[in-house]
């Protein structure tokens, strides 16, 4: 009763719903009442209108007698049966609990309970009366005479709701709680408040995720899991194996119990990724980012950070903790930096921070540029590639790899420099492992000294428990798959042209850029806001707003993130849904914009200016060999290169022993493309694992279009 899309419908006639704002409504239906637990914030408001409060309790009894009606009769014995449950003399008769039927009861019992609590009138002990009265006939209609569990099930006590109000504050002392109301009131003001789904994503359905209710399901189209690799089989085997080997925790901090070979080993592994003396693994970027920069920060005596405007919220706080001097240059702009790099002397310490992909925008940073001027004015370079690890150049090492893709690719696993290469310019790379690689960490690459340096005196790396085993063993399995296979990378790029090019064609806006973040443009934080709801409760497409202060006020937008596991048909129903969306929400489309001048990069009047390619060419993405894996269509696998889970299953022989697959198992994979059923440990242990995805070693095939 509290969806949104349906509240929206009675603002008219409703003085309630028509004078509160929809951010304020939104709370109101998603947080659960503190008093009332089984009802929300919003139906205990209604409760005490004089239009809704008697239709709610006609309503919650009507529901209550609905569960109770069907007591004894054949439709109690198909709700048993079709939850496999089949009551009888042999059955074990402990709990109520077993019973889908009581459940569903005493649910609606204990909302009807809640809403006669909820409207209580100012006389306590007649409403005290009547909501014992109320209660006590829902809890009897409920217990369902012709249910078995019932006869033997020991009715619950109701739990005691919390009466007590918020006692007043004593004279002269801070009223805490004021001020929390106070701020998070700022937040509701300047639109700035976050909302928090609830979704859980599908390991066996990627992209699809269940809401708070686990039979409702919706499509994941804004997630940072770029390539599943959150569900590959090879990273979840490998993860299995370590937890069963070395269990959940890591046991202390890496000085202490927590540096483990695991973690040694997925350090070597980025190092060599992006062609460095070492690495660090941090707990997430974020603090990987922090650590470094504020670390740096302190030690280089005078140190003056240039950090371009559109930097992360790690970076920016980094600099920030550190306390040295920052300057800022505009996004991108090579002639803001050299004017302002110009403005200290050489001998100053200074570093430029930036980012390869800018993830609220996706534009790409002129990395090589930067290079040029660093070592013109003796800066180091900082370079963040959180967007681009996995996703960019022929091993996945970021766009720094990328503009250089040849190279790289003919150097292959040679973890020594390319001299003179992008990479070996850029002094210092961090990235992350919860993205495109699909599990949790952030970390560090560069040169021996630098890195033991920020071991050595970064407390948000020295002070932290270390990352579980498990987990750190599903990073680098994947880490290494990505090494190995290229064709995530390219998928994932034609699906991206794919959606932008269908965006286009009727009219949406996207903020141009040669990179996978696809921006669609919305200019208002309430329409935005509104198109995510939309889009979430009518058609089961989730797709997060963004509003200020992630991006500039005005700028507000719904960020895209396009998979190689989404299909044709998936992507066929994004378009549907965003095109009735924008037409029901009179959302600005890209004509609208160029009318009004543009706004963001959308709808310039230099058209020349709007048209960006992408970074990955035709040559690069397959499309000019016809080497380029296929689009999925609903009810197809996901693809699973059979090499390299070879090599992942081989850099963890030492560690977790050999993975065989018996001879039957094989030469059944060789037949239909599986990988695995049984495994067979070194050790001589057996474990058995569920089935693998389909594996599929991409040869010459078309992309197929979508219709």
């Amino acid at each position: 009763m509290d969806k949104l899309s349906s509240l929206s419908r009675f603002k008219n006639s409703c003085p309630f719903l028509g004078r509160t704002k929809q951010s304020t409504l939104r709370t109101l239906c998603t947080s659960t009442s503190p008093k009332y637990p089984s009802i929300s914030l919003l139906t205990e408001r209604a409760t005490k209108c004089p239009v809704m409060g008697p239709a709610l309790a006609a309503r919650s009894t009507q529901i209550v007698a609905g569960y109770a009606s069907v007591a004894g009769t054949a439709e109690v014995h198909h709700m048993h049966h079709s939850k496999g449950i089949f009551p009888g003399p042999g059955s074990s008769m402990a709990g109520i609990e077993k019973c889908p039927h009581a459940a569903a009861a005493r649910a609606a019992a204990r909302i009807a309970e809640d809403l006669a609590a909820a409207a209580k009138d100012e006389d306590k002990a007649d409403a005290k009366k009547q909501a014992a009265t109320t209660a006590a006939s829902s809890k009897a209609a409920a217990a369902a005479v012709g249910c078995p569990f019932h006869k033997n099930a020991t009715t619950e006590s109701s739990k005691s709701k919390p009466a007590q109000e918020a006692s007043d504050v004593s004279p002269g002392m801070f009223n805490y709680e004021h001020f929390y109301d106070a701020e998070l009131e700022k937040k509701h003001k300047d639109q700035s408040y976050r909302y928090f789904n609830n979704i859980n994503r599908l390991a066996a359905k990627f992209p699809v995720a269940h809401t708070g209710n686990v039979k409702e399901e919706v499509e994941v189209w804004c997630a940072n899991d770029y390539l599943g690799m959150g569900n590959n089989p090879v990273v979840l085997e490998t993860m299995h194996r370590a937890l069963d080997k070395y269990g959940a925790g890591a046991g202390g901090t890496r000085n202490i119990a927590g540096n483990g070979a695991m973690h040694l080993a997925l350090e070597q592994e980025l190092a060599s990724l992006h062609r460095k003396d070492a690495a660090l693994v941090f707990s997430s970027c974020y603090v990987a980012n922090d650590a470094t920069l504020s670390t740096l920060g302190s030690k280089l005596p005078n140190c003056v950070f240039f950090s371009d405007t559109m930097n992360h919220a790690s970076m920016i706080q980094g600099m920030r903790h550190s306390g040295a001097k920052k300057v800022l240059f505009k996004h991108n702009d090579l002639q803001d930096l050299e004017a302002k790099l110009q403005m200290w002397p050489k001998e100053t310490p200074k570093i430029i921070a930036f980012e390869s992909v800018y993830s609220m925008c996706g534009s790409i940073g002129p990395i090589k540029e930067i290079c040029d001027l660093a070592e013109k004015y003796g800066a180091l370079t900082f370079l963040d590639e959180v967007h681009a690890v996995g996703l960019y150049g022929p091993r996945g090492a970021g766009v720094a790899e990328h503009l250089d893709y040849q190279a790289h690719k003919r150097a292959g696993e040679n973890p020594a420099p390319i001299k003179g290469s992008v990479m070996d310019r850029v002094d210092i790379i961090t990235g992350t492992l919860g993205k495109a690689y699909g599990t949790v960490g952030g970390y560090i690459a560069g040169s021996h000294d630098f890195v033991d340096m920020i071991r050595s005196y970064a407390p948000g790396f020295i002070f932290t428990t270390s990352l579980p085993p498990a987990t750190v063993a599903a990073a680098r399995a994947s880490v290494v798959y990505q090494k190995e296979y290229v064709g995530d990378r390219q998928l994932k790029q034609v699906n991206v042209r794919e959606v932008k090019q269908r965006f286009e064609q009727i009219d949406i806006p996207v903020v141009p850029g040669p990179s996978h973040i696809v921006p669609v443009l919305v200019g208002d934080a309430g329409l935005a806001k509104a198109a995510s709801d939309k889009l979430l409760t009518e058609h089961n497409i989730y797709v997060q707003s963004i509003n200020y202060p992630t991006v500039a006020v005005g700028e507000e937008r719904l960020r895209v993130t396009v998979t190689p596991r989404h299909t044709l048909e998936q992507i066929d129903k994004l378009i549907r849904a965003f095109d009735q969306t924008f037409t029901e929400l009179n959302i600005n489309r890209l004509s609208d914009w160029k009318a009004l001048g543009g706004r963001a990069g959308v709808g310039l009047a230099n058209s020349a200016k709007a048209q960006v390619e992408p970074i990955w060419t035709d040559e690069q993405v397959g499309l000019v060999d016809g080497t380029v894996p296929r689009t999925l269509r609903d009810g197809l696998k996901a693809f699973v290169d059979a090499k390299a889970v070879g090599i992942v299953r081989e850099r963890f022989e030492e560690l977790l022993g050999r993975v065989t697959v018996d001879q039957k198992v094989e030469a059944k994979a060789n037949e239909n493309g599986l990988v695995k059923a049984t495994l067979k440990l070194k050790a001589g242990t057996k474990q058995s694992y569920g089935q693998m995805h389909h594996v599929h070693v991409p040869t010459l095939v078309e992309v197929v279009q979508s219709a």
